[in-house]
């Protein structure tokens, strides 16, 4: 079979290159599209695989995703974002907020901050944020949460790992701040449909033809050379393009190239167990968009309430609970992690004993969160780049191996596509 554009992933980035193509074939290993942006309705609950919200920047994708949808469709929210720190609620981001903090702690960060030690290059993360931010804002929330997060040493991280994504502040930002809160983050407003993330697939899937994508197929094999790609069905894909949106580290793998499988093997990322939850009432945290938690005897390291962005009337979360890449995720693992998370719920007030699960799930994102690590970015940007020279493009959030937006993909996946018309 002979196709001009082959796209590897029916996730965002796949579905969106697909939309400004005629000849196209999606090979998806799953039995459904969307990947991560799949919606689960369960009960009276709507839940996305996991936590996505809209913050569409772009005028073509405002358009094509929320005009076309009637204005009962969606919600439109400014972010109500917090962090649970002492057991109490502070807004976030904390850097900007630490005079909220118990007043020795508040002349700790503050003391901190003046004689921070700048540097005009820094090694990594980690030297990133002591620099920054000084030695009492970095160890009592920065370095902390982001250990719950990427489930790693942050020394291993690059110094941009988050790029425009971390809430930077300068001593002047902060200290304005304390007069008046000012919230300048880059998703202070932001959009859901009622119906979930699904709906974003669904509109994409309206010029789709459902022939021209292979659901449960794998890519196993790729011949760079001969522009061929095997498929778990034993059918041999000849292409113009390769279009791939898979996890770039497993992507690897489908060449007969030393070079690529060692960088697969060393290339690392986190894990995050997600559970959705519904409860029988609302919570007293009836305002709360989400809220980010460093403290390390409390399992997880976020939190959203569903319930308060879509205004309904039952209790409605998603938790994210982060683990390195080898570790092990098993029914056991599950069981233990389900009776923790709702212990630590009672805990910080959000349930208790009165309030009853009615309904819940676990999904394991593999991977999740990637890990920018400054030893092999430039190895995997020169792979990437001296595949574009064989026709094989490599994009998205996981394709790249980046950390970006939804909107960030799709805008990618578009100019790809206009870049290949132009050859």
């Amino acid at each position: 079979m002979k196709v001009k554009n082959l796209i590897i992933g029916a996730g965002i980035s796949g579905l969106t290159a697909a939309n400004y193509l005629d000849d196209y074939l999606i090979i998806e290993k799953e039995n459904n599209v969307g990947g991560y942006c799949s919606t689960h309705y369960v009960k009276d609950y709507v839940w996305d695989y996991a936590g996505h919200f809209f913050h569409f920047q772009t005028k073509e994708f405002k358009e094509k995703f929320i005009e076309s949808l009637n204005k009962d469709e969606f919600v439109t929210q400014e972010k109500k974002t917090y962090i649970y720190f002492d057991n109490e609620l502070i807004d976030y981001p904390f850097q900007t907020n630490i005079h909220q903090l118990s007043k020795d702690k508040f002349i700790d960060c503050l003391y901190d901050l003046f004689n921070k030690e700048e540097k005009e290059n820094y090694d990594n993360f980690l030297d990133m944020l002591y620099g920054k931010f000084g030695k009492s804002i970095t160890e009592m929330f920065l370095k902390p949460y982001n250990e719950k997060l990427y489930a790693c040493d942050l020394t291993k991280l690059d110094k941009e790992a988050m790029g425009r994504f971390f809430p930077y502040a300068d001593i002047n930002a902060i200290i304005n701040n304390m007069k008046k809160n000012k919230n300048n983050s880059y998703n202070n407003t932001f959009l859901y449909p009622k119906k979930g993330a699904q709906v974003i697939i669904n509109i994409l899937m309206q010029k789709m033809k459902k022939e021209k994508i292979l659901l449960n197929t794998r890519v196993i094999s790729i011949n760079e050379k001969k522009k061929e790609a095997k498929l778990s069905n034993d059918e041999i894909i000849n292409y113009d393009n390769l279009i791939n949106t898979v996890p770039f580290n497993q992507f690897l793998k489908l060449f007969s190239n030393k070079e690529y499988e060692e960088l697969s093997q060393k290339l690392t990322y986190n894990k995050v167990l997600v559970f959705n939850l519904g409860f029988n009432k609302k919570s007293k945290y009836n305002k709360q968009h989400w809220i980010y938690i460093a403290d390390k005897k409390i399992n997880f390291y976020r939190i959203g309430f569903y319930d308060n962005i879509l205004n309904s009337k039952k209790l409605s979360m998603y938790i994210e609970i982060g683990y390195e890449k080898e570790a092990k995720i098993d029914e056991k693992e599950i069981k233990k992690q389900l009776e923790l998370t709702l212990e630590n719920l009672k805990k910080m007030g959000i349930i208790d004993d009165t309030f009853k699960l009615n309904a819940y799930e676990s999904i394991i994102m593999n991977p999740a969160y990637v890990h920018i690590d400054s030893t092999y970015e430039k190895q995997v940007r020169k792979i990437i780049n001296k595949l574009q020279l064989n026709d094989i493009y490599s994009i998205g959030r996981y394709g790249g191996w980046t950390y970006c937006s939804m909107e960030d993909c799709m805008v990618e996946s578009k100019n790809l596509i206009s870049k290949l018309e132009d050859k």
